[in-house]
């Protein structure tokens, strides 16, 4: 591989600096974190969860922290375990990177603002944009 695959790869796992724009979330991470916030909101444990869709914990745990990629097969496994549907999961991805679509907007824009004042009639074309 390529030096700047690799660079983009060690990135994409370390996430971005604080000076640098936010890198859109992996699927695994938000993933991930709705299978934590859904089984802590049902006051589940890990050892719950896992043994009544039959994964293995260590391997839940990893899913959860977004470590791994799992099959759509142990991913309906776990979604049925926790009473999702896939509908409902994809909805409430969707939110999340749409969230995260707005925010990043919204720091590029505000950079634009601070780095190089408009006129203002533009930026009330940008306010309107949004």
């Amino acid at each position: 591989m390529g030096e700047s695959v690799l660079r983009s790869l060690d990135q994409a796992r370390r996430g971005p600096s604080p000076d640098e724009p936010a890198v859109e979330p992996l699927m695994r991470d938000l993933i991930g974190d709705l299978l934590r916030r859904t089984r802590v909101e049902q006051g589940r444990t890990l050892r719950e969860v896992a043994e009544d869709a039959q994964v293995s914990l260590p391997y839940l745990s990893e899913i959860e922290r977004g470590r791994k990629e799992a099959s759509s097969e142990l991913l309906a496994a776990v979604y049925r375990s926790l009473g999702l549907s896939i509908a409902e999961v994809l909805g409430e991805l969707y939110q999340r990177t749409t969230l995260f679509r707005l925010e990043r907007a919204d720091a590029h824009r505000s950079r634009l603002v601070t780095t190089s004042p408009a006129p203002p009639h533009q930026a009330r074309v940008l306010s309107l944009a949004a």
